[in-house]
């Protein structure tokens, strides 16, 4: 019987905090780009009208920003649980494995907040396809940071 190391990688612990330093750097780029669409800086408010019920318009600012920088901090672990995963699935690190990871949270982040959040909000609804476009416009920003940071930093760690 082989005894059990004691000393156990670090790689994939990690490869957490990198995601979480990643997602910093990714959320201030969307917000750069939230900034430039036309609808783009709605999301946040229409998940803080969300939690309190109001009309995004009247929704708390204070609570916009902070679901919004702990949703962008938090989305970068999860980025790095779906890779870790979509390695595990496909037998190893690869861009077919990233990719896939990288399209699953695209397609969790925007359809969350289209089927879940969006509906939840007192938005008028000849504003719902332009909010829809630009929160999907900033998700993809998101992740174009996102993923290439965590991709080539997995490498390092």
């Amino acid at each position: 019987m082989d005894p059990v190391p004691l000393v156990t990688t670090l790689s994939v612990p990690l490869r957490f905090v990198l995601g979480a330093v990643a997602a910093v750097v990714a959320t201030l780029v969307m917000d750069v780009v939230m900034g430039r669409l036309p609808e783009g800086e709605t999301p946040p408010f229409v998940a803080s009208g969300v939690l309190t019920e109001t009309p995004p318009d009247t929704a708390p600012p204070r609570l916009a920003s902070v679901v919004h920088y702990m949703a962008g901090g938090l989305t970068g672990p999860l980025f790095v649980w779906f890779l870790l995963a979509s390695e595990g699935v496909l037998g190893g690190s690869s861009l077919l494995s990233t990719a896939l990871a990288g399209v699953v949270l695209y397609v969790l982040m925007v359809g969350f907040f289209v089927v879940i959040v969006l509906p939840r909000s007192q938005v008028a609804a000849q504003r719902l396809g332009a909010i829809r476009r630009d929160w999907a416009v900033s998700a993809a920003a998101y992740l174009l940071v996102l993923v290439p940071i965590v991709a080539v930093g997995s490498t390092v760690v």
